[in-house]
């Protein structure tokens, strides 16, 4: 489901989670509004087509985090996924399914290679993109993650023509 305000209080809850603030690009620490501010900046990529923010929900429509596509390139036919779930919602297949579902949006929209960037040091993450059908493409040394954070990023794609055995 596209991300939208209603998601604002949950999606603020998730950002105060120490793997979240760890694996992801939010800085630290979380600057006022910030929830509100990558909201509108996600709502103003989906009308220039540049990225999407849906948000993850579950089977009893709860909140179960953030699936989004924050680099769209058309004309490369390409864009960058990634997805954040929620503590309470880790370890049920929540977000391979999510990765699964954002992956078949984006094919859909008619791009043709997706990728993931993914820390060295997160071994769940890597797990999902694995049982979403991504494979291993290599190691980028020292990214620049975030203010004061550097470190080795996995590159994980998949491509329009890959077959996925679900």
């Amino acid at each position: 489901m596209p991300f939208g305000t209603d998601h604002l209080e949950p999606f603020k809850a998730m950002l105060t989670d120490p793997a979240v603030l760890r694996y992801t690009r939010v800085p630290e620490p979380v600057p006022d509004r910030f929830a509100e501010s990558w909201a509108a900046r996600y709502e103003a990529g989906r009308k220039d087509g540049t990225r999407r923010g849906f948000a993850i929900l579950g089977e009893d429509e709860r909140f179960c985090g953030i699936a989004v596509a924050p680099s769209i390139d058309r004309e490369e036919q390409t864009a960058e996924l990634g997805y954040v779930v929620a503590p309470e919602a880790r370890g049920r297949g929540v977000a391979a399914e999510a990765l699964r579902q954002l992956s078949d949006w984006a094919f859909g929209e008619g791009l043709v290679r997706l990728y993931l960037l993914i820390s060295e040091q997160n071994p769940a993450s890597k797990k999902v993109a694995a049982r979403a059908g991504y494979r291993f493409e290599g190691v980028m040394r020292s990214v620049y993650v975030k203010p004061g954070v550097r470190e080795d990023t996995e590159v994980w794609a998949r491509l329009s023509s890959d077959r996925l055995s679900r």
